[in-house]
């Protein structure tokens, strides 16, 4: 009845909500509409910035994969020079490898962040690189050194970045300087020396063919005599409507071209896009209106939730305190003259306070985890071992209470990764929940087992078991089920919410399966370590 009366309580606010979100989102969102019909036919400059916004785009994506390809090579170089480590035949095999596979590069040298004579050359057959030499690279280092500052700077700040150079000694080759780490206690730099025309051929010219759509004529010049290298369709360089440099060539630039359009197509096109767009945002703000409703409806419901939770922790709590209290006072007074009366009412006090503790620990943990606190240590586990130390601390008292407690183990399972105190918790947590919805039926069994690529623990009760609705919201913080006679039975509504997180942190899942009646089966799989 209370319940009742509490729903009925939160119906005015969830409406008052409701009205207002309906004024402060659907409301403005009605008329923008109605203004953005009013005004489909767009002037053609803010279609012409629409169209440029767009060809800049395709001009930056190409300069990323640009940027991709050499960040690629970075990672076959680092990779080769963990290697040289080991094994420096390999190292020299995989250069060799690395050189064969990208012939736009010339030659490739590895310094220190001070360059001195151990200085790595590795050049490709071409002779115009035989006379490469120590001083020549201690030129080239030197003459960016701000440069090489700059990539240590954010090589400190765990960046990775690439860096071009301008040099006469290297022709019309473009340089490109990088760091590579390897495992060695300072940094190496990297220098690569390559020919921009190749590699533009050969590298770019398959992202450039992509990104062209058969839509946009895409064009690469060299900026000092702007002469077209490569271009999608034939094209007059002076009818180039956008034009970017690269980012690694920055002798070269990116020229964009719309092919088959118009202005005035453009703009018909932008109306149908408009009203469609239109559309759609009203469908998604009226979606959200809800979501939101529906969302602020739940939270309701959940400060109702916390509000019986605080009432029920409060009566956990003051329960076993006045029995502690009681019985404290009784022994205080000397008003029990026997021994046997007195040990009854130490194991009482024991017992009461062992309760409260439980409590106390719950919640507290509870807090720690809401706060995002716990820190897990996931080691090699057996699963066996460790549930039969649960199994052999709890039979003692479980017995002692008239349950029959069985253990039904398989053999050979496979280790898991787990956090052995916090799996325990959560499996104590669920053997508690057993002894708490046992009703005449003292029954209680814990299984462990393995599936296809897990292993499981289980444990089964005889007791009274849960309805189908509430067993989609029992791992819910706070929820308690209020069916049947299980709101007479005690507790805080924070044991399955525990074991839920829990298992989400081993990346494991639960499943329950019960019936009202006939029990109660919760089972934790959890993956098996590869």
């Amino acid at each position: 009845m209370n319940r009742k009366l509490s729903s009925l309580s939160n119906q005015k606010p969830i409406t008052r909500i409701g009205l207002i979100l309906f004024l402060i989102i659907l409301l403005p969102a009605l008329f923008f509409s109605i203004y953005e019909l009013s005004s489909l036919s767009e002037n053609e400059k803010v279609i012409q910035s629409i169209y440029n916004n767009q060809l800049d785009a395709i001009l930056f994506s190409v300069n990323q994969y640009s940027e991709d390809i050499v960040g690629t090579w970075a990672t076959k170089l680092n990779l080769a020079l963990i290697d040289k480590q080991k094994n420096v035949s390999e190292f020299q095999k995989r250069i060799d490898e690395f050189l064969s596979l990208n012939t736009s590069i010339n030659l490739i040298f590895f310094t220190d962040s001070i360059p001195n004579q151990d200085i790595d050359f590795f050049p490709t057959k071409a002779k115009k690189f035989s006379a490469f030499n120590v001083e020549t690279a201690k030129k080239i280092i030197f003459a960016n050194e701000s440069k090489t500052r700059r990539l240590f700077t954010y090589k400190q700040g765990g960046y990775q970045k690439f860096e071009t150079l301008q040099d006469s000694t290297v022709g019309n080759n473009s340089v490109i300087m990088f760091l590579l780490n390897a495992k060695y206690s300072k940094a190496k730099i990297c220098v690569i020396i390559f020919d921009p025309n190749v590699f533009i051929r050969q590298i770019l010219l398959p992202k450039l063919q992509n990104v062209s759509q058969q839509k946009f004529t895409i064009t690469v010049f060299n900026n000092s005599n702007n002469r077209i290298i490569y271009s999608t369709e034939e094209i007059d360089i002076n009818k180039i409507e956008q034009r970017k440099s690269l980012w690694l060539l920055p002798d070269y630039s990116l020229g964009i071209t719309l092919k088959g359009e118009t202005i005035s197509g453009l703009v018909n096109a932008r109306s149908q896009f408009n009203l469609a767009l239109i559309v759609l945002l009203n469908i998604v703000l009226i979606t959200g209106l809800w979501l939101a409703y529906k969302s602020i409806r739940k939270e309701i419901e959940l400060a109702q939730i916390k509000s019986d939770f605080v009432s029920n922790v409060s009566h956990e709590l003051r329960t076993p305190l006045a029995l502690i209290t009681m019985f404290a006072e009784t022994l205080e007074l000397e008003r029990v003259k026997t021994e046997e009366k007195k040990k009854e009412y130490y194991k009482i006090i024991s017992q009461e306070a062992n309760r409260l503790s439980k409590i106390v620990n719950k919640i507290l943990n509870f807090s720690k985890m809401e706060a995002g606190k716990i820190k897990y240590h996931l080691e090699e586990t057996d699963l066996n071992n460790l549930v039969e130390n649960i199994f052999n601390t709890y039979t003692y008292h479980l017995q002692s209470n008239g349950f029959v407690f069985s253990f039904q183990k398989e053999e050979n399972l496979s280790p898991v990764k787990a956090d052995k105190e916090a799996l325990s918790e959560a499996i104590i947590n669920l053997i508690d929940n057993a002894v708490k919805y046992s009703d005449t039926k003292k029954d209680i069994t814990i299984k462990t087992g393995k599936e296809k690529e897990s292993v499981y623990v289980e444990v089964q009760d005889c007791g009274i078991g849960i309805s189908k609705e509430d067993q989609k919201r029992i791992f819910e913080k706070f929820y308690r089920v209020t069916s049947g006679n299980l709101h007479n039975t005690k507790g805080t509504g924070l044991g399955l919410s525990l074991v839920k997180y829990i298992v989400d942190v081993h990346k494991a899942k639960i499943t329950v399966d019960s019936n009202p009646g006939k029990g109660s089966s919760f089972k934790i799989s959890l993956p098996v370590k590869i």
